[in-house]
């Protein structure tokens, strides 16, 4: 499992020359508006979304797991605990298939569960 920071950011080309300098290495993808820094040191993944006037430099929090069983047993625990905001199986997001679930922590962060089944996905990151 890694931790996922997905940032709104006002220049995608100054974001991704700043992190690619501060992490020594490019983005692992690339594509109009959005880059990822797909890291194993430190443990991240870090995404950025190309928002320019976000009112927060957060647009979400995650973990991506690399197992679905890690998926299926988070969902089942935020179901049990009516947390669970919303099951996506197999969708197309961030340009990449996944299977996820998503909590909304109570200050209004979101928060997902996810693994990537397929990084050929064709659509942009999914904002709600």
């Amino acid at each position: 499992m890694r931790f996922q920071l997905a940032l709104n950011v006002e220049d995608i080309e100054a974001a991704k020359s700043f992190y690619s300098k501060v992490f020594g290495v490019p983005p692992s993808k690339e594509r109009p508006g959005y880059a990822n820094f797909a890291l194993s040191e430190p443990p991240l993944k870090l995404v950025l979304i190309e928002n320019p006037g976000a009112g927060e430099r957060i647009n979400h929090l995650g973990v991506e797991t690399f197992d679905d069983a890690d998926v299926e047993k988070v969902k089942a625990r935020l179901q049990k605990a009516e947390l669970a905001r919303r099951v996506e199986d197999d969708v197309d997001c961030c340009y990449a298939r996944q299977s996820k679930v998503w909590a909304h922590e109570p200050d209004g962060i979101d928060w997902e569960w996810y693994r990537v089944t397929d990084e050929n996905g064709k659509s942009p990151p999914c904002n709600d």
